[in-house]
């Protein structure tokens, strides 16, 4: 009966050593921009016409956003989310450095919970751009590490058989690994093309703010 049990280990007893340490690394840059969104949510709290250290320009700032609808989508800061939901891979991450190997049932609700998390990012740049026309800059750090996380996460679910693939799949999806941080630079990219099309000058903004 054993035999016919689906995969519930990671193949040929490999422990992704590399996705958990970025998993951990992705984790507290999440959770640092996520607080320094909670702090200058309470700052506007206290005072609306409190002056934000991430308000750097008109189109760089996160003032607009947090005072937005979009920055409250479920009647409470999205902050809140992100400090209770980079406690997630930060735990699988400790958790596959320890040794822990986790079945099938959890891989596929872990996978649910990043796949979700990533198209509510994807919503929040669209938003972001096409509808406030400003960059967060705390928000802009959450979607450099959201990006690379989600690929590397599917990734992870095809090599260690959560997704029922047979073994030179499996085999496959280990190996693209390494292509995980390309794919991030082109999805990137994609970003800023998003951001021009939106009027949002993102490459002038940014040679304007290092000229000073």
């Amino acid at each position: 009966m054993s035999a016919l049990r689906p995969p519930s280990r990671n193949l040929s007893g490999h422990r992704p050593v590399g996705y958990a340490l970025w998993l951990i690394v992705a984790s507290v840059l999440g959770w640092w921009a996520a607080f320094q969104l909670t702090l200058d949510k309470f700052a506007t709290l206290a005072n609306p016409h409190a002056s934000l250290s991430c308000n750097v320009s008109a189109l760089v700032q996160c003032g607009t956003n947090l005072e937005s609808w979009q920055g409250s989508v479920f009647g409470f800061p999205n902050p809140i989310i992100g400090l209770t939901g980079w406690m997630a891979p930060l735990v699988v991450g400790v958790a596959i450095l320890a040794g822990a190997r986790f079945p099938r049932w959890f891989w596929a609700l872990y996978g649910l919970g990043i796949t979700a998390a990533f198209v509510f990012i994807c919503w929040l740049i669209g938003q972001s751009f096409f509808a406030l026309h400003t960059l967060c800059p705390w928000c802009g750090l959450t979607y450099v590490v959201m990006i690379p996380t989600f690929l590397a996460t599917m990734l992870q679910l095809f090599a260690n058989g959560t997704f029922p693939v047979n073994r030179r799949a499996q085999e496959r999806a280990r190996r693209l690994g390494v292509w995980v941080p390309l794919a991030s630079i082109l999805a990137f990219a994609v970003v800023v093309l998003l951001a021009q099309a939106a009027g949002v000058d993102l490459i002038g903004e940014v040679i304007r703010l290092v000229r000073g």
